[in-house]
C-alpha cells in the first residue's frame, strides 16, 4: 500500500483482525452486486469506503424520481441517466482505488455464469423472484457465496447464500410464489430508510467473508423490523433434496427463470383451472376502447390510499383484497368486457384470474397499469 492507502485505511489497519493483511486481502478483492437499487447503493457504498478492490454493478435501469426516496447513490439531476455510469461516478468519487466494472445488461440465464466467474462473491439486490432464483443458482454452480437481502414494506432479510455447504435461496424457498401473490417495492411500498439497514448488513457480511472473519450469516436468517426497530433471527439447514445443492441435483446449468416463476410452482391440475391466458392490453388500446361507445368497465384494484393519489376517471374500485368478497358486485357482467388495472399490471392479473375463475370471459389486464397509463395517456395522472 502506498501512503495515501495508508492514511486512508488507518482505522482499518489499527484493527487486529483487518490489519495490512486483511485491507490488502480487501483491496484484491473482486465483488458483484446484482441491481444499483435500494439495496445495491447502500451496500456498493461502504464496500467502496472499505476499500474492496473491485467492484461489479448490474443495472440495465435508468434512474427514476421514485428511485431518490431510499436509492443514496442518486440524485435529483441523475434523473434520466443509466444507473450504472452513475454509480460508477459516485463510487470513485469516494474512492479512486477501486476498479467499477459496468454492465448495463439484463442479467439471464445466458450471460449469468460467464458474468459470476469473474468475481468472489455476489451481493444480491434484486427485486424479483425470476433474477433472485438465477442469482442462486448461478452462485451455486460457480462456487461463490450469495449475500442475499430483500426489503419490504417495514421488513428486511439478510442471509449468505452458496456458503460452505450451507443452504441455498432454494432450500428456504423451492417454488416460486405464484404471478401477483407477492407484491413488489413498487405494488406495495417501502420504507425509504429501510433498505440502509438491511444494505449495509449485507456489505458487513461480504467483508467478513473477505477478510475470514468473525461468523457469517451462515444457517442463519435476520429479519429486521423497523416498527419495532428489532432483529430476530431464524435457524435455517440446507434441504438434502434441494434440486440445485441438495444429494441429487437435478439443476445442472441454468433455466428458464421467467417461465419457471411465472408457472409459479402450479401443477398441471392448478394451471388446467386457469383456462386461458389473460389478455395484455396496452395503455394506448384501452384507452381507444375507453372513448369507444360503447366502453368497457374498468376496475381499479388498487388500495384506498393509492386512489387518492392518482385515479383513471371512470373506474369502479374493488380492492383486491375485497375481491373475494365484493365479486358479486360484478354479477352479470361475465359475458361483457372488463378491463382491470392496478399500479403496475401484477394485482389486476392476479383478480383477473380470480374472475375468470368465477365464469368471467372478457377479461384484460392492462400492461403497465395507472403508471403506463400516465406516462402514455394522460401525463396530467400523477405517478408514484
Amino acid at each position: 500500500m502506498n501512503t495515501a492507502q495508508l492514511e486512508r485505511y488507518s482505522r482499518h489497519l489499527l484493527l487486529p483482525e483487518v490489519g495490512m493483511n486483511g485491507q490488502e486481502k480487501l483491496l484484491a478483492a473482486k465483488v458483484l452486486i446484482v441491481g444499483a437499487g435500494g439495496l445495491g447503493c447502500p451496500s456498493s457504498l461502504y464496500l467502496a469506503a472499505a476499500g474492496v478492490g473491485r467492484l461489479g454493478i448490474v443495472d440495465f435501469d435508468k434512474v427514476d424520481a421514485s428511485n431518490l426516496q431510499r436509492q443514496v447513490l442518486f440524485e435529483t439531476g441523475d434523473v434520466g441517466k443509466p444507473k450504472v455510469d452513475v454509480a460508477k461516478s459516485r463510487i470513485n468519487a469516494i474512492n479512486p482505488d477501486v476498479q467499477v466494472d459496468c454492465h448495463p445488461v439484463r442479467l439471464d440465464s445466458l450471460n449469468a455464469l460467464d458474468l459470476f466467474k469473474e468475481y468472489d462473491l455476489v451481493v444480491d439486490g434484486t427485486d424479483n423472484f425470476a433474477t433472485r432464483y438465477l442469482v442462486n443458482d448461478a452462485c451455486v454452480l460457480t462456487g461463490i457465496p450469495n449475500v442475499y437481502g430483500s426489503i419490504f414494506r417495514f421488513e428486511g432479510q439478510v442471509t449468505v447464500f452458496a456458503h460452505s455447504n450451507g443452504p441455498c435461496y432454494r432450500c428456504l424457498f423451492p417454488q416460486p410464489p405464484k404471478p401477483g401473490e407477492v407484491p413488489n417495492c413498487a405494488e406495495g411500498g417501502v420504507l425509504g430508510v429501510l433498505p440502509g439497514m438491511v444494505g449495509v448488513a449485507q456489505a458487513t457480511e461480504a467483508v467478513k467473508l473477505i477478510l475470514g472473519k468473525g461468523n457469517p450469516l451462515l444457517n442463519r436468517l435476520l429479519i429486521y423490523d423497523a416498527l419495532a426497530m428489532r432483529w430476530k433471527e431464524l435457524k435455517i439447514k440446507s434441504d438434502p433434496e434441494c434440486p440445485v445443492c441438495g444429494d441429487n441435483r437435478s439443476v445442472t446449468e441454468l433455466i428458464d427463470y421467467e417461465k419457471f416463476c411465472g408457472a409459479g410452482g402450479m401443477d398441471e391440475e392448478e394451471d388446467d383451472m386457469c383456462g386461458d391466458e389473460i389478455v395484455q392490453l396496452e395503455v394506448s388500446v384501452a384507452a381507444d376502447m375507453m372513448r369507444s361507445e360503447s366502453p368497457p368497465l374498468l376496475v381499479d384494484v388498487r388500495t384506498d390510499m393509492e386512489l387518492q393519489i392518482a385515479r383513471i376517471s371512470g373506474s369502479k374500485q374493488i380492492e383486491l383484497q375485497e375481491l373475494s368478497s365484493r365479486w358479486q358486485e360484478l354479477d352479470g357482467l361475465q359475458k361483457k368486457p372488463i378491463i382491470l388495472h392496478c399500479h403496475h399490471g401484477m394485482r389486476s392479473h392476479q383478480a383477473a384470474m380470480f374472475l375468470q375463475e368465477r365464469g368471467f370471459s372478457k377479461l384484460y389486464n392492462m400492461a403497465g397499469g395507472i403508471d403506463a397509463w400516465s406516462h402514455k395517456v394522460d401525463p396530467e395522472i400523477p405517478r408514484y
